[in-house]
């Protein structure tokens, strides 16, 4: 399989070839703190090969007081961006930087016990297909 992707801004490009094994949904706090949001998603292969299409020179990579805790993103808009970890070992590709369909679905949460508090039923929220202005 082929997998392209980009950041927001379109500067950095992507190629993922090969399979991804895994695909959570983590709740830990560094993840939320990286992604700003309810939990990070992501997908694992030990096996995929990333390639870096253009922009690879604007990609950084920040690893938390060196504990494992790593995230790649461009220097220009902030995307998060995939990156190689365990010496070489495992490629993690965050899923929304994908421009393709990924067609494995993800298969748990993990760190679900530090979710943030605010993270119940929330397939129970009104769902909108755009942003509703609140009028002052």
């Amino acid at each position: 399989m082929k997998y392209f992707g980009s950041c927001l801004c379109g500067e950095i490009t992507f190629e993922v070839e090969g399979d991804f094994e895994n695909f959570y949904l983590c709740h830990c706090e560094k993840c939320r703190k990286d992604t700003g949001s309810a939990h990070a998603a992501n997908l694992f292969s030990s096996t995929a090969k990333l390639k870096w299409l253009s922009g690879k020179e604007k990609v950084k990579t920040f690893n938390y007081r060196s504990e494992g805790h790593i995230k790649s993103f461009c220097t220009n808009c902030g995307s998060a961006l995939p990156n190689i970890q365990m010496n070489g070992k495992l490629l993690v590709v965050p899923a929304g930087s994908l421009d393709s369909d990924v067609f494995i679905k993800p298969q748990g949460h993990i760190y679900y016990a530090n979710k943030a508090n605010w993270d119940l039923n929330l397939e129970s929220v009104p769902k909108f297909d755009e942003f509703l202005k609140q009028e002052s």
